[in-house]
């Protein structure tokens, strides 16, 4: 009788594995084929005209498929997120470019981190023990705080972030609500961006996103993850106080 207990229990695992090798798949089929290079700003300025016209044409058409790309993009991992939320405030304003990034991103974002929690998250963490164990205990306890943090300033890649939050058994909600919230800042500076490089483009100049990170939008962001720390050094003061 183990025999096909066992046989299912392999059965399912591979299933549960699937969906993650399909989204790797189209991510190495995508930079394959060099698609991420369509995300650039040399390839938004070529066809700045086109886009125009069609997000003039067809707004809600159009505001549908760029939530959709950015979402796909997320899930795959393909570089280029900021230049796409650039492209969001060009095509469609500060206000909606920012709002678009930020719900495509998140559901990106959600989409790995289901697929990655679904496959390897529970053989993980079964095996985590000890000092690393405790670690990702703390982690998961104040997820909230520490996404906010790792989401306003982007000390690892998104797709690291995303990951490692599956592997260490971050609770859903607190993973969509620290990401959605975590990542409005930086949406809002980078559309803000895209809503005026149109000029920058009838300039003939150059542009690069590095220049948008000057030291007063660097102290702003840092600025909030120091509050977004605040109720985690509060709970463990209070902790400490009790005892």
């Amino acid at each position: 009788m183990r025999e096909p207990t066992e046989a299912r229990g392999h059965g399912r695992s591979r299933k549960r594995v699937l969906p993650i090798v399909a989204l790797a798949l189209v991510g190495a089929f995508a930079l394959a084929l060099d698609l991420h290079h369509l995300i650039s700003f040399d390839a938004l300025k070529e066809h700045r005209a086109a886009l125009a016209d069609f997000v003039a044409a067809h707004r809600g058409l159009a505001a549908l498929a760029y939530l959709g790309a950015y979402a796909a993009a997320i899930a795959v991992s393909l570089p280029g997120a900021l230049i796409l939320t650039v492209t969001g405030g060009f095509l469609f304003g500060t206000a909606t470019g920012a709002a678009l990034a930020v719900v495509g991103a998140t559901i990106g974002a959600t989409i790995l981190f289901l697929v990655a929690r679904t496959a390897f998250g529970d053989a993980l963490r079964a095996r985590v023990g000890g000092a690393a164990g405790r670690m990702a205990e703390g982690f998961r306890r104040d997820a909230l705080s520490y996404l906010l943090v790792l989401r306003i300033v982007p000390l690892f890649p998104f797709f690291v972030v995303n990951l490692a939050c599956a592997f260490l058994g971050v609770p859903l909600r607190a993973y969509v609500i620290g990401t959605a919230l975590g990542i409005v800042p930086g949406s809002v500076v980078y559309a803000s961006v895209g809503a005026g490089l149109g000029s920058v483009f009838d300039r003939g100049e150059s542009f690069s996103a590095k220049g948008v990170l000057t030291p007063e939008v660097i102290g702003a962001l840092l600025g909030l993850a120091a509050l977004a720390l605040v109720p985690l050094v509060y709970r463990r003061w209070s902790t400490r106080a009790e005892g």
